[in-house]
Protein backbone atom coordinates (compact mmCIF):
# COMPACT_ATOMS: atom_id res chain seq x y z
CA UNK A 1 0.00 0.00 0.00
CA UNK A 2 1.67 3.41 -1.04
CA UNK A 3 0.79 6.92 0.11
CA UNK A 4 2.13 9.72 -0.69
CA UNK A 5 2.27 12.87 1.81
CA UNK A 6 0.04 15.72 0.93
CA UNK A 7 2.24 18.19 2.63
CA UNK A 8 5.97 17.03 1.41
CA UNK A 9 5.56 14.95 -0.86
CA UNK A 10 7.48 12.37 0.32
CA UNK A 11 6.58 8.87 -0.39
CA UNK A 12 5.60 5.86 2.09
CA UNK A 13 5.17 2.60 1.87
CA UNK A 14 3.11 0.32 4.44
CA UNK A 15 2.99 -3.50 4.76
CA UNK A 16 -0.11 -5.11 3.90
CA UNK A 17 -0.13 -7.58 6.19
CA UNK A 18 0.89 -5.69 9.08
CA UNK A 19 -0.07 -1.88 8.17
CA UNK A 20 3.47 -0.83 9.49
CA UNK A 21 5.64 1.40 7.01
CA UNK A 22 8.57 -0.18 5.97
CA UNK A 23 10.10 2.03 3.24
CA UNK A 24 9.98 6.02 2.82
CA UNK A 25 11.27 8.09 0.49
CA UNK A 26 11.13 11.44 -1.04
CA UNK A 27 11.69 10.55 -5.00
CA UNK A 28 9.88 8.50 -7.20
CA UNK A 29 13.10 7.38 -9.24
CA UNK A 30 13.73 6.11 -5.49
CA UNK A 31 10.52 4.56 -4.92
CA UNK A 32 10.58 2.50 -8.57
CA UNK A 33 14.46 0.62 -7.44
CA UNK A 34 12.29 -0.06 -4.34
CA UNK A 35 9.87 -1.77 -6.16
CA UNK A 36 12.34 -3.50 -8.22
CA UNK A 37 14.45 -5.12 -5.27
CA UNK A 38 10.94 -6.00 -3.35
CA UNK A 39 10.43 -8.34 -7.17
CA UNK A 40 13.34 -9.41 -6.78
CA UNK A 41 13.35 -10.92 -3.28
CA UNK A 42 15.68 -7.87 -1.78
CA UNK A 43 13.11 -6.68 0.36
CA UNK A 44 11.79 -8.75 3.36
CA UNK A 45 8.26 -9.91 3.19
CA UNK A 46 8.09 -8.81 6.91
CA UNK A 47 9.82 -5.30 7.70
CA UNK A 48 10.73 -3.94 9.83
CA UNK A 49 8.91 -0.62 10.64
CA UNK A 50 10.86 2.88 10.31
CA UNK A 51 10.86 5.40 11.75
CA UNK A 52 9.94 8.60 9.93
CA UNK A 53 12.53 10.89 9.01
CA UNK A 54 12.84 14.84 9.74
CA UNK A 55 11.90 15.61 5.91
CA UNK A 56 8.44 14.22 5.77
CA UNK A 57 6.06 16.32 7.19
CA UNK A 58 4.22 14.90 10.63
CA UNK A 59 1.11 16.87 10.13
CA UNK A 60 0.10 14.42 7.41
CA UNK A 61 -0.05 11.60 9.74
CA UNK A 62 0.72 9.22 7.13
CA UNK A 63 3.83 7.95 8.19
CA UNK A 64 3.62 8.29 11.99
CA UNK A 65 5.98 5.99 13.55
CA UNK A 66 4.07 3.88 15.65
CA UNK A 67 5.84 1.90 18.52
CA UNK A 68 5.34 -1.90 18.94
CA UNK A 69 1.72 -3.32 19.50
CA UNK A 70 0.04 -0.34 18.22
CA UNK A 71 -2.77 -0.23 16.12
CA UNK A 72 -1.66 1.15 12.64
CA UNK A 73 -4.42 1.28 10.26
CA UNK A 74 -5.31 2.40 6.73
CA UNK A 75 -6.81 5.24 5.51
CA UNK A 76 -10.27 5.23 4.23
CA UNK A 77 -10.94 4.23 0.56
CA UNK A 78 -13.64 6.75 -0.33
CA UNK A 79 -15.36 9.47 2.16
CA UNK A 80 -18.58 7.37 2.64
CA UNK A 81 -19.36 6.95 6.35
CA UNK A 82 -18.97 3.76 8.42
CA UNK A 83 -21.57 1.63 9.58
CA UNK A 84 -21.71 -1.71 11.68
CA UNK A 85 -22.62 -3.76 8.71
CA UNK A 86 -19.64 -2.68 6.65
CA UNK A 87 -17.52 -2.95 9.35
CA UNK A 88 -18.56 -6.89 9.19
CA UNK A 89 -21.05 -7.46 11.99
CA UNK A 90 -24.53 -7.43 10.50
CA UNK A 91 -27.43 -7.30 13.16
CA UNK A 92 -30.41 -7.78 10.72
CA UNK A 93 -28.47 -11.66 10.17
CA UNK A 94 -28.10 -11.61 13.88
CA UNK A 95 -32.19 -11.53 14.41
CA UNK A 96 -33.00 -13.55 11.53
CA UNK A 97 -30.90 -16.31 13.14
CA UNK A 98 -32.88 -15.99 16.30
CA UNK A 99 -36.40 -15.80 14.76
CA UNK A 100 -35.25 -19.51 13.32
CA UNK A 101 -33.87 -21.02 16.38
CA UNK A 102 -37.28 -19.19 18.14
CA UNK A 103 -39.01 -21.73 15.51
CA UNK A 104 -37.06 -24.70 17.37
CA UNK A 105 -36.98 -23.15 20.71
CA UNK A 106 -39.74 -20.76 21.74
CA UNK A 107 -38.05 -20.57 25.07
CA UNK A 108 -35.24 -18.28 24.29
CA UNK A 109 -35.35 -14.61 23.09
CA UNK A 110 -35.47 -12.29 26.67
CA UNK A 111 -32.20 -11.23 28.42
CA UNK A 112 -32.35 -14.92 30.02
CA UNK A 113 -33.17 -17.68 29.78
CA UNK A 114 -35.83 -19.29 33.06
CA UNK A 115 -36.47 -22.30 34.50
CA UNK A 116 -39.17 -22.89 37.59
CA UNK A 117 -37.20 -24.04 40.72
CA UNK A 118 -39.65 -24.26 43.77
CA UNK A 119 -40.86 -20.93 44.91
CA UNK A 120 -38.07 -19.57 42.30
CA UNK A 121 -37.08 -19.35 39.00
CA UNK A 122 -33.46 -20.37 38.06
CA UNK A 123 -31.83 -17.74 35.43
CA UNK A 124 -29.42 -18.16 32.99
CA UNK A 125 -27.22 -16.37 30.40
CA UNK A 126 -24.61 -16.83 28.13
CA UNK A 127 -21.99 -14.02 26.30
CA UNK A 128 -18.73 -12.99 25.42
CA UNK A 129 -16.14 -10.22 25.44
CA UNK A 130 -16.24 -9.81 21.41
CA UNK A 131 -13.74 -7.80 19.39
CA UNK A 132 -12.74 -5.98 22.40
CA UNK A 133 -10.00 -8.83 22.95
CA UNK A 134 -8.18 -7.17 19.87
CA UNK A 135 -7.82 -4.08 21.88
CA UNK A 136 -6.23 -6.24 24.91
CA UNK A 137 -3.86 -8.15 22.59
CA UNK A 138 -2.81 -5.00 20.66
CA UNK A 139 -2.53 -3.28 24.20
CA UNK A 140 -0.89 -6.28 25.87
CA UNK A 141 -3.65 -5.93 29.05
CA UNK A 142 -5.66 -8.97 30.28
CA UNK A 143 -6.38 -7.61 33.35
CA UNK A 144 -9.63 -6.17 32.52
CA UNK A 145 -11.64 -8.20 29.85
CA UNK A 146 -12.14 -10.67 32.96
CA UNK A 147 -14.58 -8.20 34.25
CA UNK A 148 -16.44 -7.71 31.17
CA UNK A 149 -17.03 -11.15 31.02
CA UNK A 150 -18.70 -11.72 34.19
CA UNK A 151 -20.60 -8.34 33.29
CA UNK A 152 -21.89 -8.93 29.86
CA UNK A 153 -23.46 -12.17 31.30
CA UNK A 154 -25.06 -10.59 34.89
CA UNK A 155 -26.19 -8.08 33.94
CA UNK A 156 -28.59 -9.66 31.52
CA UNK A 157 -29.94 -11.88 34.23
CA UNK A 158 -30.63 -9.03 36.40
CA UNK A 159 -33.13 -7.66 34.29
CA UNK A 160 -35.33 -10.51 35.61
CA UNK A 161 -34.41 -9.30 38.98
CA UNK A 162 -32.47 -12.52 39.44
CA UNK A 163 -29.43 -12.41 41.93
CA UNK A 164 -26.49 -13.85 40.42
CA UNK A 165 -25.36 -17.15 42.20
CA UNK A 166 -22.60 -18.89 40.55
CA UNK A 167 -20.62 -18.21 37.11
CA UNK A 168 -18.60 -20.59 34.73
CA UNK A 169 -15.87 -19.08 32.40
CA UNK A 170 -14.75 -20.93 28.96
CA UNK A 171 -11.04 -19.81 27.77
CA UNK A 172 -9.62 -21.34 24.60
CA UNK A 173 -6.12 -20.30 22.96
CA UNK A 174 -3.98 -21.70 20.56
CA UNK A 175 -0.67 -21.70 22.59
CA UNK A 176 -1.55 -22.00 26.74
CA UNK A 177 0.57 -18.54 28.17
CA UNK A 178 -0.22 -18.87 32.06
CA UNK A 179 0.50 -15.55 32.87
CA UNK A 180 -1.94 -14.22 30.48
CA UNK A 181 -4.26 -16.73 31.33
CA UNK A 182 -3.79 -15.66 34.90
CA UNK A 183 -4.57 -12.33 34.07
CA UNK A 184 -7.74 -13.01 32.74
CA UNK A 185 -8.82 -15.35 35.28
CA UNK A 186 -8.18 -12.52 37.85
CA UNK A 187 -10.38 -10.02 36.36
CA UNK A 188 -13.41 -13.00 36.34
CA UNK A 189 -12.49 -13.64 40.49
CA UNK A 190 -12.93 -9.51 40.45
CA UNK A 191 -16.33 -9.56 38.51
CA UNK A 192 -17.62 -12.45 40.39
CA UNK A 193 -16.61 -9.97 43.36
CA UNK A 194 -18.46 -7.10 42.22
CA UNK A 195 -21.64 -9.63 41.29
CA UNK A 196 -21.72 -11.16 44.68
CA UNK A 197 -21.68 -14.20 43.32
CA UNK A 198 -18.82 -17.42 43.15
CA UNK A 199 -16.45 -18.53 40.65
CA UNK A 200 -18.16 -22.38 40.69
CA UNK A 201 -15.35 -23.89 37.76
CA UNK A 202 -14.49 -23.20 33.83
CA UNK A 203 -12.65 -24.60 31.23
CA UNK A 204 -9.53 -24.11 29.74
CA UNK A 205 -9.15 -24.94 25.51
CA UNK A 206 -5.79 -25.53 24.36
CA UNK A 207 -6.16 -26.00 20.73
CA UNK A 208 -2.79 -25.47 18.64
CA UNK A 209 -3.64 -23.99 15.28
CA UNK A 210 -7.04 -22.60 15.96
CA UNK A 211 -5.88 -19.58 17.36
CA UNK A 212 -2.79 -16.33 16.04
CA UNK A 213 -0.54 -16.51 18.36
CA UNK A 214 -0.75 -14.51 21.40
CA UNK A 215 -4.94 -14.60 20.83
CA UNK A 216 -7.20 -16.34 22.81
CA UNK A 217 -11.24 -16.45 23.29
CA UNK A 218 -13.86 -16.13 25.93
CA UNK A 219 -17.39 -16.88 26.76
CA UNK A 220 -19.24 -17.13 30.04
CA UNK A 221 -22.01 -18.61 32.02
CA UNK A 222 -24.36 -17.04 34.76
CA UNK A 223 -26.67 -18.69 36.71
CA UNK A 224 -28.77 -16.70 39.20
CA UNK A 225 -31.77 -16.74 41.10
CA UNK A 226 -35.26 -14.79 41.89
CA UNK A 227 -38.34 -15.67 44.05
CA UNK A 228 -41.41 -15.99 41.40
CA UNK A 229 -43.35 -12.44 43.15
CA UNK A 230 -40.26 -11.09 42.44
CA UNK A 231 -39.78 -11.86 38.50
CA UNK A 232 -39.25 -8.38 36.59
CA UNK A 233 -41.01 -9.54 33.70
CA UNK A 234 -42.44 -6.19 31.59
CA UNK A 235 -46.08 -7.29 32.15
CA UNK A 236 -46.89 -4.23 34.44
CA UNK A 237 -45.63 -1.92 31.90
CA UNK A 238 -48.20 0.71 30.67
CA UNK A 239 -48.36 4.19 29.53
CA UNK A 240 -46.74 7.13 31.40
CA UNK A 241 -43.83 4.88 33.01
CA UNK A 242 -40.92 6.67 33.35
CA UNK A 243 -37.50 5.61 31.74
CA UNK A 244 -34.56 5.84 33.56
CA UNK A 245 -30.95 5.31 32.85
CA UNK A 246 -28.50 4.75 34.29
CA UNK A 247 -24.79 5.39 32.41
CA UNK A 248 -21.74 3.14 30.96
CA UNK A 249 -18.46 3.50 31.38
CA UNK A 250 -17.89 3.31 27.93
CA UNK A 251 -18.24 1.51 24.70
CA UNK A 252 -18.88 -2.07 27.21
CA UNK A 253 -18.51 -5.16 25.18
CA UNK A 254 -20.61 -4.33 21.85
CA UNK A 255 -19.73 -2.40 18.82
CA UNK A 256 -15.91 -3.46 18.78
CA UNK A 257 -15.70 -4.49 15.25
CA UNK A 258 -16.83 -0.40 14.10
CA UNK A 259 -14.98 1.01 16.83
CA UNK A 260 -11.98 -0.69 15.42
CA UNK A 261 -13.10 0.20 11.76
CA UNK A 262 -13.10 4.05 12.69
CA UNK A 263 -9.66 3.47 14.30
CA UNK A 264 -8.39 1.89 11.26
CA UNK A 265 -9.61 4.68 8.73
CA UNK A 266 -8.20 7.40 10.75
CA UNK A 267 -5.23 6.33 11.22
CA UNK A 268 -5.39 6.23 15.41
CA UNK A 269 -3.25 4.20 17.14
CA UNK A 270 -4.59 2.85 20.82
CA UNK A 271 -1.49 4.63 22.11
CA UNK A 272 -2.59 7.89 21.11
CA UNK A 273 -3.81 10.08 23.09
CA UNK A 274 -7.61 11.17 23.10
CA UNK A 275 -8.15 15.28 21.96
CA UNK A 276 -11.27 15.36 25.02
CA UNK A 277 -8.94 14.11 27.86
CA UNK A 278 -4.68 14.22 26.83
CA UNK A 279 -4.56 12.32 30.21
CA UNK A 280 -5.25 9.40 28.77
CA UNK A 281 -5.17 6.76 25.38
CA UNK A 282 -8.01 5.57 22.98
CA UNK A 283 -6.80 1.92 24.91
CA UNK A 284 -7.11 3.26 28.36
CA UNK A 285 -11.17 4.94 27.46
CA UNK A 286 -11.29 1.72 24.86
CA UNK A 287 -10.65 -0.90 27.51
CA UNK A 288 -12.43 0.45 30.45
CA UNK A 289 -14.17 -2.52 31.89
CA UNK A 290 -17.85 -2.60 31.66
CA UNK A 291 -19.82 -1.63 34.72
CA UNK A 292 -21.43 -4.52 36.72
CA UNK A 293 -25.00 -3.39 37.75
CA UNK A 294 -26.35 -6.04 40.38
CA UNK A 295 -25.78 -4.93 43.64
CA UNK A 296 -27.77 -1.27 42.46
CA UNK A 297 -30.60 -2.81 40.51
CA UNK A 298 -31.07 -5.25 43.35
CA UNK A 299 -31.38 -2.72 45.78
CA UNK A 300 -33.95 -0.43 43.56
CA UNK A 301 -36.04 -3.39 43.06
CA UNK A 302 -35.86 -4.56 46.55
CA UNK A 303 -36.76 -1.39 47.84
CA UNK A 304 -39.11 0.50 45.11
CA UNK A 305 -39.85 -1.78 42.58
CA UNK A 306 -39.16 -2.08 39.02
CA UNK A 307 -41.28 -2.85 36.35
CA UNK A 308 -38.85 -3.44 33.76
CA UNK A 309 -35.06 -3.31 33.16
CA UNK A 310 -33.03 -3.39 29.90
CA UNK A 311 -29.75 -3.99 29.44
CA UNK A 312 -28.40 -1.95 26.76
CA UNK A 313 -25.54 -4.09 24.91
CA UNK A 314 -25.77 -5.41 20.72
CA UNK A 315 -28.63 -2.97 19.17
CA UNK A 316 -28.28 -0.38 21.39
CA UNK A 317 -31.60 1.15 22.95
CA UNK A 318 -33.81 0.87 19.43
CA UNK A 319 -33.46 -2.94 19.74
CA UNK A 320 -33.15 -3.97 23.31
CA UNK A 321 -35.75 -1.93 24.98
CA UNK A 322 -38.85 -2.96 23.06
CA UNK A 323 -37.68 -6.65 23.99
CA UNK A 324 -39.19 -6.01 28.21
CA UNK A 325 -42.29 -3.50 26.45
CA UNK A 326 -45.75 -5.49 26.56
CA UNK A 327 -47.20 -5.40 22.60
CA UNK A 328 -48.62 -1.86 21.52
CA UNK A 329 -46.66 0.21 23.92
CA UNK A 330 -43.56 2.12 22.39
CA UNK A 331 -41.16 4.83 24.30
CA UNK A 332 -40.15 8.17 23.59
CA UNK A 333 -36.37 8.60 24.34
CA UNK A 334 -35.56 12.96 24.91
CA UNK A 335 -32.73 12.95 22.71
CA UNK A 336 -29.69 15.00 24.46
CA UNK A 337 -31.33 13.94 27.79
CA UNK A 338 -28.32 12.18 29.24
CA UNK A 339 -24.52 12.80 29.54
CA UNK A 340 -23.18 10.92 26.05
CA UNK A 341 -19.06 10.72 26.71
CA UNK A 342 -17.20 12.17 24.07
CA UNK A 343 -16.16 8.88 23.10
CA UNK A 344 -18.72 8.51 21.14
CA UNK A 345 -18.88 12.14 19.26
CA UNK A 346 -15.47 11.09 18.31
CA UNK A 347 -16.34 8.10 16.63
CA UNK A 348 -19.24 9.60 15.22
CA UNK A 349 -17.07 12.64 13.75
CA UNK A 350 -14.41 10.69 12.97
CA UNK A 351 -16.32 7.94 11.19
CA UNK A 352 -18.93 9.61 9.44
CA UNK A 353 -21.34 7.25 10.96
CA UNK A 354 -25.03 7.98 10.45
CA UNK A 355 -26.86 8.62 13.57
CA UNK A 356 -29.05 5.64 13.21
CA UNK A 357 -26.31 3.53 13.23
CA UNK A 358 -24.73 4.94 16.11
CA UNK A 359 -27.98 4.06 18.15
CA UNK A 360 -28.39 0.83 17.04
CA UNK A 361 -24.87 -0.25 17.46
CA UNK A 362 -23.80 1.85 20.61
CA UNK A 363 -25.35 2.02 23.97
CA UNK A 364 -24.18 5.99 23.91
CA UNK A 365 -23.52 6.45 27.32
CA UNK A 366 -26.72 4.46 28.79
CA UNK A 367 -25.69 1.06 29.98
CA UNK A 368 -29.23 -0.20 32.05
CA UNK A 369 -32.05 1.29 31.25
CA UNK A 370 -35.03 1.03 34.56
CA UNK A 371 -38.79 0.98 33.91
CA UNK A 372 -40.57 2.52 36.90
CA UNK A 373 -43.81 3.66 38.17
CA UNK A 374 -44.15 7.78 37.98
CA UNK A 375 -44.75 8.08 41.25
CA UNK A 376 -41.52 5.73 42.02
CA UNK A 377 -39.25 8.19 40.47
CA UNK A 378 -37.96 10.04 43.80
CA UNK A 379 -37.47 7.20 45.53
CA UNK A 380 -35.24 5.85 42.60
CA UNK A 381 -33.39 8.83 42.55
CA UNK A 382 -33.01 9.19 46.27
CA UNK A 383 -31.20 5.84 46.46
CA UNK A 384 -29.44 6.61 43.22
CA UNK A 385 -28.51 9.88 42.40
CA UNK A 386 -26.99 8.86 39.64
CA UNK A 387 -29.63 8.22 37.44
CA UNK A 388 -30.94 9.86 35.06
CA UNK A 389 -34.83 10.11 33.31
CA UNK A 390 -34.65 9.13 29.62
CA UNK A 391 -38.38 9.42 28.59
CA UNK A 392 -41.35 7.89 28.93
CA UNK A 393 -43.75 5.05 27.76
CA UNK A 394 -46.30 6.22 25.52
CA UNK A 395 -49.00 4.02 23.03
CA UNK A 396 -47.39 2.38 19.75
CA UNK A 397 -45.09 0.66 19.14
CA UNK A 398 -40.75 0.54 18.96
CA UNK A 399 -38.38 3.05 19.93
CA UNK A 400 -38.37 7.31 19.58
CA UNK A 401 -35.91 9.50 19.78
CA UNK A 402 -37.98 13.20 20.36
Amino acid sequence: SIHICGNCSSIVCYCLCCHLPFFITSTVATMQQTVLRASSGAVNSRPIPAPVPSHCCKRARLAHFRPAGAAVLNRPDSEEGLTYKKAGVDIDAGDELVKRIQKMNPNIGGFGGMVPFGDSYLVAGTDGVGTKLKLAFDMNKHDTVGIDLVAMSVNDIITLGAKPLFFLDYYATGFLDVDTAEMVIKGIVEGCKQSDCILLGGETAEMPGFYQKGEYDLAGFAVGAVKKEKLIDGKNIKAGDVVLGLSSSGVHSNGFSLVRKVLEVSNTSLHDRTPWDPSKTFGDVLLAPTIIYVRKVLELHDKVGLKGVVHITGGGMPENIPRVIPDGLGVNIRDGSWPMPELFKWLQQVGKVPTADMRRTFNLGVGLVLVVDPANVAEVQKLAPEVFVLGEVVPGDGVAFV
